[in-house]
């Protein structure tokens, strides 16, 4: 995964909710494009507290190690 292809993800207008697999198998759900941040070599998330909202935890993850992102749109194309 690359910086430029989750940049156009993150700024894609509607937003689309974005699944992060990474290799470790830890999964990360994004609901809002101001819960993730791009640096030069990894991905900034928000976690979310139980009720949905942001949360002072955060992670950061190399894009060496996003094995896959799906997004709603590509999750129901697939489904079907």
């Amino acid at each position: 995964m690359t910086l430029e292809t989750l940049r156009a993800m993150l700024t894609r207008r509607p937003f689309e909710i974005m699944r992060v697999e990474m290799s470790n198998g830890d999964v990360f759900e994004i609901r809002h494009p101001e819960m993730a941040s791009l640096t030069k070599t990894g991905l900034i998330i928000v976690l979310p507290e139980a009720g949905g909202g942001p949360s002072e935890r955060f992670e950061v993850r190399s894009y060496l190690h996003i094995a896959s992102v799906e997004t709603s749109s590509s999750s129901a194309s697939s489904a079907a």
